[in-house]
């Protein structure tokens, strides 16, 4: 049975993206920092690497997300995301989100080649810059996602889905919401 991990992997990975868009941005000269409190995230997600953000509540906020690994650097399956904001920047370790989401078995559809599936879990808040430096606390995200997987055009499966690990979903979406509490210390 098809597992898509890739395509999961990509979800994770968008919705640690998210997060850190969500409370990061860049500093503003002058500006008082956040007191803190509960903030509620929102981050469409188009592909695995990069998306974009919104974030209410205690940030008032919005901008990217970039995935990435442990030393900073793109990668579709980084356990971080990078946040960029308008009035600064933090990242998100999303390393237990991604654990818990490891094998995450998506509803199929075989005969429309459609798929659908959601992951809730913790991340937490790090590494703030600008109005975020100090930046601390745990935000619970969910990440919902449904994509549209290819066919096989020969061999003996030929017209039959392709849900193979290595198969790049025709088109897909995902949407990472979130809500919980920051502070800055």
């Amino acid at each position: 049975m098809w597992t898509h991990r890739a395509y999961v992997a990509a979800v994770v990975l968008g919705a640690t993206v998210l997060v850190t868009t969500l409370l990061g941005g860049a500093a503003a000269s002058g500006a008082t920092p956040p007191a803190g409190g509960a903030v509620h995230l929102y981050s469409p997600q188009i592909n695995g690497i990069k998306g974009t953000i919104v974030i209410t509540g205690a940030i008032g906020d919005y901008g990217k997300t970039t995935t990435i690994n442990q030393n900073g650097k793109p990668d579709s399956n980084g356990n971080f995301v990078k946040i960029v904001l308008h009035k600064g920047t933090f990242e998100v370790n999303s390393t237990a989100f991604n654990a818990e989401t490891k094998n995450l078995q998506p509803s199929v559809n075989a005969s429309t080649c459609s798929a659908l599936g959601s992951a809730t879990g913790v991340v937490t808040l790090l590494d703030g810059t600008g109005l975020y430096a100090g930046i601390s606390g745990t935000v619970n995200i969910t990440a919902t996602f449904g994509f549209i997987g290819p066919v096989y055009k020969s061999g003996k499966n030929k017209g039959q889905c392709n849900f193979s690990n290595s198969a790049q979903p025709i088109s897909q979406y995902t949407l990472i919401t979130g809500n919980g509490t920051v502070s800055f210390g």
